[in-house]
């Protein structure tokens, strides 16, 4: 997600969710949209000297080709959708593969609307599934400088942003969907009116009817390092007594690269110390947008990688692989 232009204090709110607006005292305390005090299923926890290291595969395993970048990988069984950028827009595009690594492009599925709240920008940056045997679809839409999550069995937004003066004011993009019944959790970005990017928790039964973290964001900024100036794009999964969280992180010159956290709750986070970047030169500015599955024992891990330092766009983006391995710190 690309920073929006900034603005000064308005004393009037826009809303777009079907909620009342009210005053803007009332939006500082109560917002547009549902609020509630949520954790996911207790994990154990497991052995604390636990992390992982990361062996990526050294030449993408989608390319770009005609397009300008190719990025935000979701793979939900044999299918990838990914976002496909022209120059202009964003689309979401799907790939298949038979072992995760040999990937064949079968077209566009999504592109934006303009005579809708999509508008022309984007429909893409999204998180695919597998529930009740097909594959759901939130994704990333709206205007430019304050986007919204929409589903694409509906075509309908699903997650505004939040009020006034609240952490996720400016937009929230970059979902990602796990499922732990009877619940979808969403772990996505939100960014204030400042451009600072963090990262938030909603819930939903249906996955159409969403409620926010009272306490997000979850995930904050560090005060210098690797994602002082920006973080988002999680990917989350549970294994070895934890849940675990890849996130991509900006630093004052845009270059990109992913750091790992852990919790027992989902909402509670210690970051670990790894940060993993790119290993060769066409990922070697940015490495992003991870989303990862667990198969026989390993935790496979798709990402974006780019060889130009920028926040939003034509990074010459690739979709790379690669395999999280356990170790001791």
């Amino acid at each position: 997600m690309d920073s929006p232009q900034r603005h000064g204090d308005t004393e009037k709110f826009f809303c777009f969710s079907p909620c009342l607006c009210v005053s803007v005292v009332g939006l500082i305390l109560t917002g547009c949209g549902r609020y509630a005090d949520f954790s996911l299923p207790r994990q154990p926890g497991g052995d604390p000297h636990m992390t992982f290291t990361f062996e990526p595969r050294p030449q993408p395993v989608l390319p770009r080709e005609r397009e300008k970048d190719v990025l935000n990988p979701s793979v939900a069984g044999d299918t990838m959708y990914y976002s496909a950028f022209d120059g202009r827009t964003w689309r979401t595009a799907r790939a298949t593969s038979d072992d995760g690594l040999h990937w064949r492009k079968s077209g566009i599925v999504l592109s934006p609307d303009p005579h809708t709240w999509e508008g022309s920008y984007i429909a893409a940056n999204g998180s695919a599934i597998q529930y009740r045997g097909g594959i759901w679809y939130w994704y990333v839409a709206g205007a430019r400088n304050r986007p919204r999550i929409g589903l694409m069995r509906t075509r309908h937004p699903v997650l505004d942003p939040g009020p006034y003066m609240s952490w996720d004011e400016r937009g929230v993009a970059d979902p990602y969907i796990i499922r732990i019944e009877p619940y979808f959790y969403m772990y996505y970005l939100g960014q204030d009116r400042a451009g600072r990017q963090r990262i938030g928790l909603a819930r939903s039964t249906d996955g159409i009817h969403w409620e926010k973290l009272r306490s997000n964001p979850i995930l904050e900024l560090s005060d210098e390092g690797f994602d002082e100036n920006g973080l988002g794009e999680p990917a989350v999964w549970s294994s070895n007594g934890y849940y675990w969280m890849l996130y991509t992180g900006r630093d004052r010159s845009e270059m990109r690269r992913l750091g790992i956290a852990r919790s027992t709750d989902g909402v509670h986070w210690t970051r670990l110390a790894a940060v993993y970047s790119g290993t060769e030169a066409w990922d070697s500015k940015v490495i992003c947008d991870p989303t990862v599955e667990m198969a026989h024992g390993e935790v496979r891990v798709w990402f974006g990688g780019g060889d130009v330092a920028r926040p939003d766009e034509n990074l010459d983006g690739q979709i790379g692989y690669g395999v999280l391995r356990k170790v001791r710190q």
